[in-house]
C-alpha cells in the first residue's frame, strides 16, 4: 500500500516544487474567483483522480450508467484521449474509436442507448449537450477524468484513489505520481478506494480512513474488481471459454495499471506470461507480429486475454491473423462496494439526480410524491452541498 523509495524519483524534487507552485497558483485562482468555475442546471457528477496512472475511472462511470440509466437520460462526457478528432463529437452508430478513444468507444459499445460525446473543452461539451436538439433532453451528464477541469463546477465531485498507489505517500509530478497537491482532496465531495482486496480486515479499513483524513462533509467508500466471464474479442471466430484452468495464457494489455489484472488471473492459468504496451496503445504492425510470436511460443492449449479496452483497439485493426481471432478473450470487470456501502452511495446519487432534474423519471416520481426537500429554484445552479449535511 505504501509507494516504495524507488517510485519516488529523489533527483527530481525541485522539478517538483515548481509544478506544485505552478498548481497551486491555478488552484488560488479559481478559488478566490479569478479564474472562474461554471454551475449547470442539469446535474452534473464528475468521476476522476489526482494521479497519473489508472484509478478505474471507467468502471465506475459504467457503475453510475447502470445506476441511473432506467432512470434518466444519461449523457457521458469525456477528453477522447489519444483520439484523432478535434472539438466535439457526438458517438453515433457509424463513430469509429479514432474518432473519439477507446475508452468512450468502448462505453457506447456497452450502452448503445445513452449518449456519449468528447470535448477537451468540457464546458463546451456540456453546452452542446443541453442545447443542441439530438441531446437537450439530457437528465444528467457524468464528466469522465475531470477533477483537473475546474472551470466546471460539478454537482458532485467523486475522486478515485488507487489501493496500491495511495495518495498519502506519494509526491508531486515529476518526482511521483500527483497531478495536484495532496490537499486538492478537499474538493472531492465522495472519496472512493478503488480496487481493494477482497480480504482487508476493520483494521485495514480504520487505518485507510484516518490515514485519508476527510473532512465531515466528504464521503469516504471502498470498491473491488470483480472479473466477469470471458468474452471473444470475435465471436464468430471463436467459442465461449468458460475458465482458463488449463490453458497457457499471454496476458496483453495496453493499460496503466494491469498489476491487479495479472494477479488475479495467475492462478487460474496453467501458466501466465505478460506483454505490456503503454496506456491507450495504438497497436502497429510490427506489435502485432511480435504478439503473434509470444503466443505461438506459448505451449498448446492456449489462450490471449486483454482488457476491454484493450480489445477495442486491437477490433480497429483488420491485421491480426485468423490464429489470434481465434484466441483473442477479453475480461470484462465491474466495481462493488465494500462494507455494504452500496446502497449509501446509490441514496446519494439517486438523491441528487432526483432533487434537480426536471425531466427525468426519477423527478416525475418526486413531482408525483409532492416532495417537500427541494429547495433548489430553477434559476439557481444546481448542486448538493455535503458540506452542509
Amino acid at each position: 500500500m505504501e509507494i516504495s523509495n524507488d517510485i519516488i524519483n529523489r533527483k527530481l524534487l525541485p522539478l517538483s516544487w515548481l509544478y506544485g507552485l505552478a498548481v497551486s497558483l491555478r488552484n488560488l485562482l479559481f478559488e478566490t474567483n479569478v479564474l472562474k468555475s461554471k454551475s449547470y442546471k442539469t446535474p452534473v457528477i464528475s468521476v476522476g483522480n489526482i494521479t497519473v496512472g489508472g484509478t478505474g475511472k471507467t468502471p465506475h462511470v459504467e457503475y453510475l450508467v447502470r445506476l441511473l440509466r432506467d432512470k434518466a437520460r444519461v449523457a457521458v462526457l469525456s477528453r477522447g484521449y489519444k483520439r484523432k478528432s478535434c472539438g466535439y463529437v457526438l458517438a453515433g452508430k457509424n463513430t469509429k474509436v479514432s474518432d473519439i478513444g477507446d475508452e468512450p468507444f468502448q462505453m457506447k459499445q456497452k450502452f448503445p442507448d445513452v449518449t456519449v460525446a468528447v470535448d477537451k473543452k468540457r464546458t463546451r461539451g456540456i453546452e452542446r449537450l443541453i442545447s443542441d436538439k439530438e441531446t437537450k433532453q439530457t437528465d444528467v451528464i457524468l464528466l469522465d477524468d475531470a477533477f483537473q477541469h475546474r472551470y466546471v463546477k460539478p454537482g458532485i465531485n467523486i475522486l478515485l484513489v488507487d489501493y496500491h498507489q495511495m495518495i498519502l505517500q506519494d509526491t508531486l509530478l515529476p518526482a511521483g505520481r500527483l497531478r495536484e497537491p495532496l490537499s486538492s482532496k478537499n474538493r472531492a465531495d465522495i472519496v472512493i478506494v478503488t480496487k481493494c482486496p477482497t480480504d482487508l480486515k476493520p483494521m485495514d479499513y480504520r487505518v485507510l480512513t484516518k490515514q485519508m483524513n476527510l473532512f465531515p462533509y466528504q464521503q469516504l467508500y471502498f470498491t473491488t474488481i470483480d472479473y466477469e466471464l470471458l468474452k471473444p474479442v470475435f465471436p464468430e471466430d471463436a467459442s465461449q471459454v468458460t475458465t482458463l484452468s488449463g490453458y497457457n495464457v499471454l496476458l496483453l494489455t495496453g493499460i496503466a495499471s494491469p498489476r491487479p489484472l495479472q494477479e488475479a488471473l495467475t492462478p487460474q492459468a496453467a501458466s501466465l506470461r505478460a506483454l505490456r504496451y503503454a496506456d491507450h496503445h495504438h497497436f502497429t504492425p510490427k506489435d502485432i507480429e511480435r504478439i503473434t510470436q509470444e503466443f505461438l511460443q506459448l505451449p498448446t492449449p492456449r489462450l490471449i486475454v486483454t482488457t476491454e479496452k484493450d480489445a477495442v483497439r486491437l477490433k480497429a485493426t483488420d491485421l491480426l491473423p485468423a490464429e489470434l481471432r481465434q484466441s483473442l478473450y477479453q475480461q470484462p470487470i465491474h466495481v462493488s462496494f465494500m462494507l455494504d456501502q452500496e446502497n449509501k452511495f446509490n441514496e446519494t446519487i439517486i438523491g441528487y439526480v432526483r432533487k434537480n432534474s426536471r425531466n427525468s423519471i426519477l423527478a416525475k416520481k418526486k413531482d408525483d410524491n409532492n416532495s417537500q426537500h427541494s429547495h433548489h429554484s430553477g434559476d439557481r445552479p444546481r448542486t448538493i452541498s455535503f458540506r452542509n449535511n
